[in-house]
């Protein structure tokens, strides 16, 4: 079974995450274990004082690494991965997602006010960001890299749904459809009506490419094409000629 847990200032704030879809069917399976840990219990004094000014001036405050690592090491075990989610780490990717599925122990760090201090990044393994944008903590972070991860786990989703995703080999995902056919003029396309399933994987393969070269070039530049993947763009480049 794997374990998160998350190291907060702000534990209410999980309170619908652990009642989401995804998290219960989780634990009821007993493939994860989510565990919120409230990082001012681990904070001295009657305040449970969290926070000060930087040292060297500016402005807001700074989370104390006395009550982050008191927190870190009650948790910590040899098996753990420790991320501190920070707006300077690496932007989180499907591939992390993949990777830290397979461990035994992620151990996810909020970050808060106006950052956390340098002391406290030291003793983790990774920094991970999940985007160019600024947010008020890490909780919403956690959320983020705490779903992506268990849904990948055995079971958490129906069979078949995780055979091709968004980001999957560099690739986003084909365009989907469902009923009705015709919608104000708009038909689903008839290649995914014909039956025929070796058509619609090449018809899907070609949208899924076409669609990762308009929309993130990054993206495309890092995939390496097949010999079919070539001859689909090739294809597809006539047609729109």
């Amino acid at each position: 079974m794997m374990k998160i847990t998350i190291l907060t200032i702000c534990p209410e704030m999980f309170d619908g995450f652990l009642q989401s879809h995804i998290v219960m069917r989780a634990l009821q399976l007993l493939t994860a274990e989510i565990e919120v840990i409230d990082i001012r219990d681990y904070a001295d004094g009657s305040f449970r004082h969290i926070d000060e000014a930087p040292y060297g001036g500016g402005a807001g405050m700074v989370l104390r690494c006395e009550p982050v690592l008191s927190a870190l090491a009650s948790v910590r075990i040899p098996e753990s991965t420790t991320i501190a989610l920070t707006p300077w780490g690496e932007v989180y990717s499907q591939k992390q997602a993949v990777q830290l599925a397979q461990t035994d122990h992620v151990i996810l760090i909020c970050g808060h006010y106006e950052g956390m201090d340098a002391r406290i990044l030291s003793e983790v393994d990774m920094e991970l960001s999940i985007g160019d944008y600024i947010l008020t903590g890490g909780e919403l972070a956690a959320m983020v890299v705490a779903d992506s991860v268990l849904r990948l786990l055995p079971g958490n989703l129906k069979s078949g749904s995780l055979e091709w995703e968004s980001h999957d080999r560099d690739l986003l995902e084909y365009p989907q459809f469902t009923r009705p056919i015709a919608y104000h003029g708009k038909i689903v396309p008839s290649v995914l009506r014909s039956g025929n399933h070796e058509q619609i994987r090449k018809w899907r393969l070609q949208q899924a490419l076409l669609l990762t070269r308009e929309r993130r070039p990054d993206l495309f530049a890092r995939h390496d094409l097949t010999s079919e993947e070539k001859m689909l763009l090739a294809k597809a480049d006539r047609e729109m000629e």
